[in-house]
């Protein structure tokens, strides 16, 4: 079997992109010429030719790009023997290093199951078949994070307005509460990036964060959820940064299985999703508030995503993810 390494080895998703497969004819949506949507629940179908059902011996699975790969790959061990458990199946953690790597690897077939984050995940439901199942939430439904706007606590910023002219760190071009969001709600607060003030990508919400302690940006919005692990880690000083703005809740990161698992295999690694009790392990303790996943439905519970998405132009290309 190749290490991760190697299974990751990947060509830039938009060559990948070219002649993977011929076009269906079929009902689709939004979704890629090599997949169909029949029913109409916006994400791909399981193929129609029983041969073509994925079922492999050793399941490949990826958390959404973060600062510390080695970090998290310890905190997911207990769900990963757990999945291993259910399943019946070998189970290979890899931390990808970017969203468009994560997408381009499903894409292949190289990854089957995978937790993409708020803003790449309809990438991931439209480039590379993925179907978003399960969420992170408490006992009684309850899930999602804030886009939170902070700046430093002496940078003589008080208010949102307060940002024209300055210098504002946004994550990466795909994600939801990092640059997608501030987009399509910042206007309503007085405030338009790019026009007001001056974007600078800093690759993650660790990056941003950390950059507006340092003073290296004025002020940064970032995923709540985020931010909340990182002060639990002891990696800022929250009384070294104020809040300007919070928005209403969005989904938190998806979890998802590649459309082309057979369908024994997809509803065991269901089954352990939704039967991993995180309390008393590392995965609870990192994600603070979370007690079990959660079924999602894509259609419903990313609406409010794609209508942000939409507003800013968005079209589910690779070069839109890179």
């Amino acid at each position: 079997m190749p290490s991760p390494h190697t299974l990751f080895a990947l060509l830039p998703l938009a060559l990948l992109m070219i002649g993977t497969a011929q076009a269906q004819e079929c009902e689709r949506g939004a979704l890629d010429a090599i997949y169909c949507d029949e029913n109409g629940d916006m994400v791909a179908d399981r193929p129609a030719d029983e041969a073509q059902w994925a079922d492999p011996d050793t399941l490949i699975f990826a958390y959404t790009p973060v600062e510390d790969p080695a970090i998290y790959s310890d905190i997911w061990q207990p769900f990963i023997d757990h999945l291993e458990e259910v399943t019946g199946r070998d189970v290979r953690f890899f931390a990808v290093q970017s969203n468009s790597a994560q997408v381009e690897a499903m894409r292949s077939g190289r990854l089957h199951i995978a937790g993409f984050s708020t803003g790449p995940t309809p990438f991931a439901v439209n480039l590379a078949g993925a179907v978003p199942f399960a969420l992170m939430g408490s006992d009684d439904g309850r899930f999602g994070y804030t886009l939170q706007l902070y700046t430093h606590v002496d940078s003589g910023i008080d208010e949102v307005t307060d940002l024209k002219g300055k210098r504002v760190a946004h994550t990466s071009p795909t994600s939801n509460s990092g640059n997608q969001a501030p987009r399509a709600l910042f206007p309503e607060l007085g405030i338009v990036p790019d026009e007001d003030y001056e974007v600078v990508y800093s690759g993650s919400h660790d990056q941003s964060m950390l950059g507006v302690v340092a003073r290296d940006y004025d002020a940064a919005p970032v995923a709540s959820e985020v931010v909340e692990r990182m002060a639990a880690r002891g990696l800022y000083d929250p009384d070294d940064v104020r809040l300007l703005y919070e928005s209403d809740s969005f989904p938190t990161t998806s979890y998802n299985y590649a459309h082309n698992l057979h369908p024994e295999l997809v509803e065991k690694i269901k089954d352990a999703f939704f039967s991993f009790e995180f309390e008393g392990t590392e995965l609870g303790e990192e994600f603070e508030g979370v007690e079990n996943f959660i079924p999602i439905n894509y259609a419903e519970h990313w609406k409010v995503i794609r209508t942000i998405q939409s507003a800013n132009g968005v079209e589910y290309t690779p070069e839109n993810l890179q």
